[in-house]
């Protein structure tokens, strides 16, 4: 056979070993390291209601602790109800203690005329009664008569027994009822304060964490619309590792057990908690480009990083390996 066509067979046949090795090398291979990135969920900060932005304490990068101060939308309408809630509390404040004063000399008085009213009653029905008694005896007034009387001296000693009792209430400020119903007030108003207090509190809410300011959308003098996200946090706690293991090495994954990885430009040596292994499987996602995972089956895990990152960073974590 002609040497010049036996040359572009053997290219060929070269070609085809070389594109072979490279498209099954890495499929019976182990890999040597799983490819994945950084990503970070923010905190979205927002007011309850619209209002213009009066102060913007951060910008955007800004380093912020637990506790800061972030932003304040206009709290004039949120004042004017606060102050409003707490002087209904101060009012009703003021009715539960008059309840427990109980009755003033002038009202006391009028109990003590309504007592000798029912005293000179009283007097008269036994009089009467100690009248009627023997003349019906005699017979000169049918027994009927007596029980009439009887009654009405029963009546009258029962009306100036409860005089009295009413007497001896207000002298002792007993008035329960109207006791509990001022309390009542006092704890519906008071919680009415407090929700006030949340409202206003909403309007200029502080810093949950520690955090850096990712993005702040409106900026002192704009006018923000209710629940519409003002600014956003990115707490150290909220970076996360997210990777793809393959399902052959799955069971080496789980909750609480410490990965290491590496990425550009950071120290050697970092590690990362897995808190979370995805229970359903997927194919590789098309950000990570590994030749090594492409085309197989793979579960997601998420761990906390020991250190800060970026979000969006690329990096590559060791495998792991089952039982250890």
């Amino acid at each position: 056979m002609n040497r010049r066509r036996l040359a572009p067979i053997a290219l060929a046949a070269v070609a085809v070993a070389i594109v072979t090795g490279l498209f099954l090398a890495p499929r019976l291979s182990r890999p040597e390291t799983l490819s994945g990135y950084v990503e970070g969920e923010p905190l979205y900060l927002a007011a309850p209601v619209a209002g213009t932005v009066k102060a913007m304490f951060v910008v955007r990068g800004q380093e912020v602790r637990a506790g800061a101060r972030l932003f304040v939308v206009d709290p004039q309408q949120l004042r004017a109800q606060r102050d409003q809630a707490a002087a209904e509390v101060a009012s009703t404040e003021a009715q539960a203690q008059d309840a427990r004063k109980g009755q003033r000399p002038a009202e006391l008085a009028v109990f003590e005329a309504n007592i000798a009213a029912a005293e000179a009653r009283a007097v008269d029905a036994r009089a009467d009664l100690r009248r009627t008694t023997p003349l019906v005896r005699q017979g000169i007034y049918a027994p009927a008569r007596l029980d009439d009387v009887r009654a009405a001296a029963q009546a009258a000693e029962a009306a100036l027994a409860a005089a009295r009792r009413q007497r001896d209430a207000a002298v002792l400020g007993a008035r329960q009822d109207q006791v509990r119903a001022a309390d009542a007030r006092v704890a519906q108003a008071a919680a009415g304060l407090g929700g006030a207090d949340a409202r206003l509190a909403d309007v200029a809410p502080l810093a949950p964490a520690a955090a850096r300011v990712e993005e702040v959308y409106y900026q002192q003098g704009e006018w923000a619309a209710a629940n519409q996200p003002i600014l956003s946090l990115l707490p150290d706690h909220r970076i996360k590792l997210r990777f793809f293991v393959p399902q052959a090495s799955r069971a080496a994954y789980r909750p609480g057990r410490t990965v290491r990885f590496a990425c550009d430009g950071c120290a050697q040596g970092l590690t990362a908690t897995i808190d979370y292994v995805s229970p359903r499987p997927e194919f590789t996602p098309p950000v990570i480009y590994s030749r090594e995972a492409r085309d197989r089956l793979v579960y997601l895990v998420e761990a906390r990083p020991s250190v800060r990152l970026n979000p969006g960073q690329p990096v590559d974590v060791a495998p792991l390996e089952a039982g250890r």
